[in-house]
């Protein structure tokens, strides 16, 4: 397996979504979403389609950019099917995230 892949999929990872809260809700909106995984040697960038159903957007309050989201969406990376997940607070626009290996 891809070093990349085993690594991210092995445990949880800080993440960090870039620019602000409203960007977030625009990328949510549009069912794209950017991601970093900041603890990669540069940080890894994975852009995805936002799976609905297996994201959670309900704890999120717009408009006090409080709470948190959860998105999730398949990818491919390095040749290897994943689906990416993370959990992202509005407040800093950091959290956690991981992948999971998709057969």
């Amino acid at each position: 397996m891809d070093e990349l892949v085993k690594m991210l999929s092995e445990g949880e990872h800080p993440v960090v979504v870039e620019d602000s809260a409203k960007d977030l809700k625009d990328m949510i909106d549009r069912d794209y979403v950017l991601v970093k995984f900041t603890g990669t040697k540069g940080g890894t960038e994975l852009g995805f389609p936002l799976d609905k159903e297996k994201s959670d957007l309900e704890k999120a309050d717009w408009d006090k950019g409080e709470g948190s989201v959860t998105v999730a969406g398949a990818l491919n990376l390095n040749y290897v099917d994943v689906r990416c997940e993370a959990t992202i607070d509005l407040a800093t626009l950091k959290g956690e995230g991981h992948l999971v290996v998709l057969e």
